[in-house]
């Protein structure tokens, strides 16, 4: 008779796998705010490394847990609500800085103890699921679907808590739902095992109260001394005065008693003006802007003048402007001193034009409410893809913070802002004679300069318009660059404007059509004028050539590879380990270092956690010969209904086929993910919207593919790979095509037809695991916590491994290679061979 697990048993998995989820998404913003976002990577990875440890767990534990089967599950269910609060407190108080991996190799350590901590909570989840698999192995399909429609509730609760709640009082929360779920399951418990269940009732209740309540009084973030926050409040008397949340970020207000705020990058070496009084606001502890105190009278921000960015307003008068990254107002500020009569401002975050148009609206002089002034609120590529007019000016300005973007830490940050596709879409919205300026912080040797010149040089070969070199000029401070592209040629009174500017205010020319060596590098000296020889390479045809042997990665980023600030080259590496003792660690890019040893820890605990366990215990599960044709039962014991069974197939194919889907369902959702930022405009939103769709249709597809597990052909894992494969390449075809159309959509219409492109997608992948799952489950039942960990450990590699294949060589390689493990995994589906 088929044993069914009881509807709480299946509400409990729905709640635990919505609150693991939840709490690997929350990981991602909480280590956003304490560390960087390119921890995200290595969160998937943890999250997925504790649910191979959990397959190890249970292959070598099965028999005994399964005969206290409600009292694991509770146990488990207990030391999650534990251990999610717990663990990130332990792992915030272990020294690790991402700053100082290159030079102190003891970080290596701490970041491999924050990894392994941050395991625990993802395990005890993971044996709910996987002991659940192997006590009800006729049933996996019905698990497997709660399993996944639970995350993808999970990865769009989640959002809408960060909405509600600071990020860290949600640990709460999460709490909270694995106590709810251990109630749930008691009900269940107390009929199975009655005599034994009431002490478990009533320590869940006590667990969940003293667990609930305690976290949200004394969980802090301790956040990074490298980010500008907390080198900023090491100033006496200043104070964070307000802190507002989003999933978009955490922002913070801080305000200075006694020392002036003075945020002016890039200010001129010859200003007499100073700035008002300022407010600095950090998004995630980092990434300062300021809003500055504003009378209406014009006199009182003339130090915006001072600045490389106000370039385009000396060489003619705009009559209207495109602001993009509006913030908290400083290029309104330095539009509005030029009398520019009608501005469009777009920002991303509501939450800053809050602080601006009404927590601080007296302070900055109602800026957001002036009449030349539209204010809107979304991203830039979408905005301009929906624009319906063109602008004499669009301005992009100083949308990263200048620490992390010198550490290298973007490197890993997909930015649609600056590919080849962004700049063509700026410039078909630029009046004819009008320009797109683009600030960016100056660094030694110069990276970000030239990697956005060559690709504006790309985009205007492609649009076939003017020679590129006659239509970009160039500019430097001691802080910042400025780089104009004109729509048209640029004139002789242009240039002579240009060179009034600039001696004005001490900058220095870097490029203008005809500048001669003589020009440059005049006021603010370089040992060589390293951009004005990079933009007369790349302007020249000399460009590949150069691009190939300079010491960056300066190919030009395109919405196939969006990584604008990967700069990172592996010949490049022993020359510049070489500098390390004498000051040049500065070269090297640490979030690319950082993926790369995440990598190698994750294969390492793979190996260490989930594959060597398995190996040593293989005697245990049955496996007498890897590579032989069937499964054995351990010497001296008899057969049993949950051991193996003559024709079970060979323990090769099986792990072959468990391990390959690991790789590809995580190669096409990261994929997706990554593709998605651009279209739903902020990682987070992507990540939601992405994971949810393919959970959700993934337990749908679990669920019918119980239809197609009944039959014993082979032929039967065909149908869902090439619906797999097939739908994957008419995305890969089409995605320039739905990108264009989607971002020319409402917000409600762009996220609907995301959802309706992920779904038949999803649906299919969710087929083949279940299947073959089910098909362990007829012959060899011993084996499904087995190859649940080997589905974990592959998993656990491919989360980090599909970031560096997409960075290296695209999103289209990484697809096909996912499809490529499909069919390999086809091949390999395990048979089951009458006996």
């Amino acid at each position: 008779m088929t044993i069914k697990p009881s509807f709480s048993l299946l509400a409990a998995i729905v709640i635990i796998s919505a609150s693991a989820l939840a709490y690997e998404i929350l990981l991602m913003r909480l280590f956003s705010i304490i560390q960087w976002h390119h921890f995200a990577t290595m969160i998937i990875s943890l999250a997925l490394l504790g649910y191979g440890i959990s397959g190890v767990f249970l292959a070598l534990n099965r028999d005994r847990l399964v005969d206290h089967f409600p009292l694991a599950i509770m146990t488990n269910l207990l030391l999650f609500s534990f251990s999610a609060p717990a663990c990130f407190l332990l792992a915030q108080q272990i020294p690790f800085s991402p700053a100082e991996i290159l030079w102190a190799p003891v970080q290596l350590l701490y970041l491999c103890g924050i990894y392994l901590i941050l395991t625990l909570p993802f395990f005890f989840a993971a044996n709910v699921v996987g002991l659940s698999f192997y006590r009800y192995q006729e049933q996996v399909s019905s698990i497997y679907a709660a399993d996944l429609c639970g995350a993808g509730i999970g990865s769009v609760g989640i959002i809408l808590l960060l909405f509600i709640l600071f990020p860290q009082k949600i640990l709460t929360v999460l709490t909270l739902a694995g106590v709810l779920a251990t109630l749930i399951v008691s009900s269940y418990a107390f009929r199975e095992q009655r005599d034994n269940m009431k002490p478990w009732i009533i320590l869940s209740l006590i667990l969940g109260l003293a667990i609930t309540f305690a976290p949200a009084d004394f969980i802090r973030l301790a956040i990074s001394p490298y980010k500008s926050l907390n080198q900023l409040l090491q100033i006496p008397g200043t104070k964070i005065i307000d802190s507002t949340s989003s999933p978009l970020g955490l922002l913070s207000v801080v305000k200075s008693t006694m020392t002036p705020l003075r945020h002016a990058p890039g200010l001129s070496l010859n200003a007499t003006t100073e700035p008002p009084e300022q407010l600095a606001v950090f998004t995630d502890a980092d990434n300062m802007t300021a809003i500055t105190r504003y009378n209406g009278n014009p006199e009182t921000i003339s130090y915006l003048d001072q600045t490389t960015s106000a370039l385009p307003y000396h060489l003619k008068q705009p009559s209207n402007t495109l602001i993009l990254g509006a913030g908290t107002g400083s290029d309104i500020l330095q539009a509005n001193y030029h009398a520019i009569k009608h501005i469009d401002a777009v920002e991303l975050n509501p939450q800053v034009i809050d602080l601006v148009k009404e927590k601080y609206a007296d302070f900055a002089g109602h800026l957001y409410d002036r009449a030349n002034i539209d204010l809107h609120v979304g991203e830039a590529r979408g905005f301009v893809a929906t624009a319906d007019k063109s602008y004499d000016l669009i301005n992009i300005s100083l949308l990263d913070a200048f620490g992390v973007s010198a550490a290298g830490l973007y490197s890993m940050a997909e930015n649609y802002l600056y590919t080849e596709q962004a700049i063509q879409d700026y410039l078909q919205h630029v009046s004819p004679g009008g320009y797109l300026s683009i600030t960016r912080w100056i660094k030694i040797p110069p990276r970000d300069e030239p990697k956005l010149l060559a690709t504006v040089v790309d985009a205007l070969k492609q649009a076939n318009a003017q020679p590129p070199g006659l239509q970009i000029i160039m500019i430097r401070s001691w802080q910042t660059s400025t780089l104009l592209v004109k729509n048209g040629v640029i004139s002789t009174e242009e240039i002579s404007r240009l060179k009034q500017f600039c001696n004005d205010r001490s900058f220095d020319l870097v490029y203008y059509p005809g500048i001669s060596d003589q020009e440059v590098n005049r006021f603010n000296i370089q040992r060589q004028p390293y951009l004005h020889q990079a933009a007369t390479a790349l302007l020249s045809t000399q460009g590949k050539a150069f691009i190939e042997d300079y010491k960056f990665n300066i190919e030009p980023a395109t919405d196939g590879r969006p990584y604008f600030f990967h700069f990172f080259k592996w010949r490049t590496l022993p020359e510049i380990a070489s500098l390390l003792d004498s000051g040049g660690v500065f070269l090297l890019e640490s979030g690319y270092l950082l993926l790369i040893a995440a990598l190698l820890q994750a294969i390492l605990a793979s190996l260490l956690l989930i594959a060597l366990p398995l190996w040593l215990g293989k005697s245990k599960l049955g496996i007498t010969n890897l590579s032989g044709t069937d499964l054995h039962l351990p010497e001296g014991r008899q057969a049993g209904k949950s051991d193996v069974k003559p024709g079970s197939g060979s323990p090769l194919r099986i792990l072959v086929y468990f391990f390959c889907l690991g790789l590809a369902f995580l190669f096409i959702e990261i994929a997706f993910i990554q593709k998605f930022i651009l279209i739903l405009h902020h990682p987070l939103y992507a990540i939601t919207v992405v994971l949810s769709t393919f959970l959700l249709t993934a337990g749908a597809g679990s669920q019918v593919s119980k239809e197609l597990s009944s039959s014993a052909a082979k032929s039967v894992i065909i149908l869902p790979v090439a619906a797999i494969s097939l739908l994957s390449i008419s995305y890969i075809m089409s995605l320039e095509f739905i990108t264009g159309f989607l971002l020319q959509t409402g917000n409600l219409s762009r996220y609907l037809f995301s959802i309706l492109l992920i779904a038949p997608l999803g649906f299919c992948m969710g087929m083949p695991f279940p299947m073959g799952l089910a098909k362990i489950s007829q012959t060899a039942p011993a084996l499904i916590p087995w190859v649940w960990g080997i589905n974990g450990c592959a998993s656990v590699i491919s989360a980090i491994l599909a970031t560096l294949i997409a960075m290296q060589f695209g999103f289209t390689v990484l697809v096909l290679l996912a499809i490529g493990l499909y069919c390999l995994a086809a091949w390999y589906f395990p048979e089951s061979t009458p006996a």
